[in-house]
């Protein structure tokens, strides 16, 4: 995963086998304003961009109206979930936030 620009716009790219995915570069910030003004865990509920999310999770929040872009922060058509699969770990990383690792059903909480 990386930072580029796209038409005047940062985004991050990431690459899962020889699928290129784009997201608003902004998500991390405000992600992890979201985590912090929840103050506890969010279920991530990673879904397909054809697939409902649940409510109430990281990927529902990344393409609900109600956020900051008031929309999807994918910006590929068709390739636009998976939210809550790819930004959590790129945060943890970044020490951002907590993460679990099991085998299902994990959350996210800022630090």
């Amino acid at each position: 995963m990386h930072v580029d620009e796209k038409e005047g716009a940062r985004v991050l790219v990431c690459t899962v086998g020889k699928t290129v995915l784009h997201y608003d570069a902004r998500c991390i910030d405000d992600l992890y304003a979201m985590l912090q003004s929840v103050g506890d865990w969010v279920e991530l509920g990673g879904a397909d961009e054809q697939k409902p999310a649940k409510e109430g999770t990281v990927e529902a929040w990344g393409r609900s109206a109600a956020n900051p872009v008031g929309g999807w922060y994918g910006l590929k058509k068709g390739l636009r979930g998976r939210f809550g699969v790819y930004i959590p770990p790129l945060m943890e990383e970044l020490g951002l936030c907590e993460l679990e690792h099991n085998a299902k059903n994990n959350r996210m909480r800022a630090k």
